[in-house]
């Protein structure tokens, strides 16, 4: 790691000590669900969706007692609901049948999931299981590029700019401290850069 990432890293660790998923779950299909379902979509309308629909249908078995249509119902307020509806009761079906209802713990196992793609994989991986993955979301893709961390036009290209920038022990934390500055600080539209800590490293406010 060289020596502008490994201060990037130090200052997000110092920001952020308690960096953790946002997304409520107490078991890795629950996870796996709120993942789905925060794609394009925030954390918190996720688990306002989650808190009522885990009360019934948090287990492979239960959600697959609700029709598509039902299903859509609980989750319509997330967006490409029907989408969603269908990759949720599709990976559950594949759960069961294919993994004893036991959620995959590895990544090629999980990418076989309908729905799930490398990045909802990565975090469960890392997440559920304690993997090494770096999940590069629309905040992690964006600090990453305006740090110079990664630079990339493809979260797949920023994934492998991290995992080689950082050290692999590294990877599930970093992202968890990529995301949280991204909410917090490096916004989308008004990155709040007058008072980032990081900014003498940041290649966006060094161009500015």
């Amino acid at each position: 790691m060289n020596q502008k990432t490994q201060k990037i890293l130090d200052g997000l660790a110092s920001l952020y000590p308690d960096a953790q998923p946002a997304l409520h779950f107490k078991s890795p299909y629950e996870l796996l669900v709120a993942v789905v379902l925060s794609a394009q979509c925030t954390d918190e309308r996720v688990n306002k969706v989650t808190a009522v629909l885990f009360e019934k249908y948090n287990t492979p078995e239960q959600m697959l007692s609700l029709s598509q249509e039902e299903l859509e119902k609980y989750i319509y307020s997330c967006g490409f609901y029907r989408n969603k509806a269908a990759h949720i009761l599709s990976a559950s079906r594949d759960i069961l049948h294919k993994f004893g209802g036991i959620v995959p713990s590895t990544l090629e196992e999980l990418k076989t999931l309908a729905g799930v793609g490398q990045k909802t994989a990565n975090v469960v991986y890392a997440v559920a299981f304690g993997g090494d993955a770096i999940a590069v979301d629309t905040h992690v893709f964006r600090v990453s590029n305006r740090l110079g961390i990664a630079v990339g036009s493809t979260p797949a290209k920023v994934e492998e700019g991290l995992c080689t920038a950082l050290p692999k022990n590294e990877w599930s934390k970093a992202h968890h401290y990529l995301i949280y500055h991204g909410r917090r600080v490096c916004h989308s539209q008004k990155p709040d850069c007058p008072n980032c800590t990081l900014k003498e490293y940041c290649d966006f406010y060094n161009k500015k």
